[in-house]
């Protein structure tokens, strides 16, 4: 079966159907999936950790968004700290750096990105890292400030294969999502048809990135098919070689 990576079903996408999302991924394959925690305020995490202690097959992250790192108090990051003990939780974030949007300083990004790594560190925990045109700052950081030790993933991963080589070479996984499908993304494909198998996930980003054929839909769990679908036909392996393949790289990297 495949897991979805992350999706962030806790949001108010979702209010009042969370059981008929989680079945209906169940229906498609998904044995698993993971809800990100850190998209807005603390209600993300906190979102995240109650549907992991309802549903079985669900477990969470707790960060903060690099969008909001402007906002992040201290008496957050020791409640997300907190967060960090609960049996559910597998790993720290989504956190880390977006130069596209800017909607935080960079400064501030960075200070707050290197808070998260230390509590990675310092929990034993790995890292579900949020980058965009900042995978210099990244690579160093994650270098760095943890010499070199934090194992974690990269979702969404979206540059070039110059950038996926580093993240490789720091021994973190990539993880792709519906972008992978779209009819403009033949150089993304060209990196997923380099990167080694053994170091991807799939994810859905859910309710973002909707893969095609839904593409403009609200995007959910079980359209991670999709997704592990084009990694196959790009890689010209079996889709079930492929869900086979990220499964066991998920559980290595979080240790269920």
């Amino acid at each position: 079966m495949l897991i979805d990576s992350h999706a962030h079903i806790q949001g108010m996408e979702y209010t009042g159907e969370v059981e008929a999302v989680i079945a209906r991924a169940h229906a498609a394959g998904v044995g698993k999936i993971i809800v990100v925690g850190g998209a807005g305020d603390m209600s993300s995490n906190t979102g995240a950790v109650a549907l992991a202690q309802s549903f079985s097959n669900v477990y969470a992250t707790v960060g903060m968004h690099p969008h909001d790192a402007k906002d992040v108090a201290d008496d957050e990051l020791q409640k997300i700290r907190e967060l960090t003990s609960h049996s559910k939780v597998i790993a720290v974030g989504e956190t880390g750096l977006d130069y596209y949007y800017n909607h935080s300083p960079h400064d501030v990004q960075r200070r707050v990105f290197t808070q998260f790594i230390h509590m990675a560190c310092e929990t034993a925990l790995p890292i579900v890292v949020h980058e965009r045109d900042a995978a210099r700052d990244v690579v160093e950081m994650l270098r760095g400030e943890s010499d070199g030790k934090l194992r974690g993933v990269i979702h969404c991963f979206t540059g070039n294969y110059e950038a996926a080589r580093e993240y490789l070479d720091l021994g973190f996984y990539l993880s792709f999502t519906g972008i992978i499908t779209f009819k403009n993304a033949e150089p993304l494909r060209e990196v997923v048809r380099k990167v080694p198998l053994e170091r991807i996930f799939v994810e859905t980003d859910s309710p973002y990135l909707t893969p095609a054929p839904h593409r403009g839909k609200r995007n959910e769990p079980a359209y991670v098919r999709f997704v592990a679908d084009m990694v196959a036909k790009v890689k010209t392996v079996s889709l079930e070689q492929v869900a086979s393949t990220t499964t066991s790289n998920v559980h290595e990297l979080f240790r269920f």
